[in-house]
């Protein structure tokens, strides 16, 4: 793997873009930023929180998910998770400006419930966004979250399946057929049929846990995704610290270690579709590598 930039405040998020560079939140700083071909940093939008997930919409925006901010330290250079939020701010699902750094902040509750820690999103063809809610951790409780469905324009947002165990990564198949979810502290991997956009299938309501793909054993936590052109689907795997590969027909995995135990996300761009793109969050480093397959070319993205 190689070592595209440093210095990143826990990125996240990626997006490759057709110039070369990459689109990553940074959630300790609470920017939109872009990382240029030589490793160089540049701030878009000034979010505020903690931006999470990021993603292009059909408006040309980048709709990103923050979580509302929680506290990290910096410790022998590296970025850390302090279990406490006194700067959190609330979450809400935001658009960013990519030429003015405008931000919008477009929802902040869902059917009169607040929005706790959105955490990634992704678009279907029809413009519609899924997005989870991982909740939030306190002390002695958790405030849980779910998977959520959403219009861009700021009009109609609704909760589709709750509750879920610290849902994170979100993608959908290449057929959007299927809608995926990683759960985080449990290590698993959920899947639901879904009957239009926006809908699951099924007559359980919000309430159904949909389907288990895999889990995986021991200490393994799981973070954001990406869905590659074959349909298998990689979860960025934290304390194990790599690439979780999971078959969706079979539930086979396959790891991919990057050498962080905070590793947060991936995507997919360069010739082809075949350069993975890695968030390393402890380090605080965007990695790149050759991948075995095509990603899945996503919605509006420009690449």
């Amino acid at each position: 793997m190689i070592e595209i930039a440093k210095g990143l405040l826990f990125p996240e998020g990626p997006i490759a873009m057709p110039d070369g560079s990459v689109l990553v939140v940074e959630i300790a700083r609470g920017t939109l930023s872009k990382v240029l071909p030589d490793g160089s940093i540049q701030v878009v939008g000034e979010c505020g929180g903690g931006p999470n997930g990021a993603a292009f919409g059909p408006d040309g925006r980048v709709y990103v998910c923050n979580n509302g901010g929680f506290d990290t330290e910096i410790r022998e250079g590296q970025v850390r998770i302090i279990e406490g939020m006194s700067t959190y701010v609330g979450g809400s699902i935001q658009a960013v400006d990519l030429q003015t750094g405008a931000v919008e902040t477009l929802y902040t509750e869902v059917e009169g419930e607040p929005l706790k820690g959105p955490n990634d999103l992704v678009f279907d063809r029809e413009g519609g966004m899924w997005f989870t809610d991982h909740g939030k951790t306190y002390e002695r409780q958790v405030d849980r979250g779910g998977l959520y469905y959403a219009k861009p324009d700021g009009s109609d947002i609704k909760e589709v399946v709750f509750p879920l165990e610290g849902p994170n990564g979100v993608g959908l198949s290449p057929d959007e057929d299927i809608v995926y979810v990683a759960e985080t502290h449990v290590g698993r991997l959920r899947s639901w049929d879904l009957a239009e956009p926006g809908k699951i299938a099924g007559s359980f309501g919000k309430a159904t846990r949909g389907k288990c793909v895999a889990g995986l054993p021991g200490d393994q936590l799981l973070d954001s995704l990406a869905v590659d052109d074959e349909g298998y689907v990689c979860v960025a795997t934290i304390r194990n610290g790599g690439i979780t590969e999971f078959d969706p027909h079979g539930g086979q995995t396959r790891h991919f270690p990057t050498g962080d135990p905070l590793t947060t996300n991936i995507c997919f761009g360069g010739q082809n579709m075949t350069t993975a793109f890695i968030t390393c969050s402890r380090s605080g480093t965007l990695l790149k590598t050759d991948w075995h397959r095509a990603g899945l070319k996503l919605n509006f993205n420009p690449y």
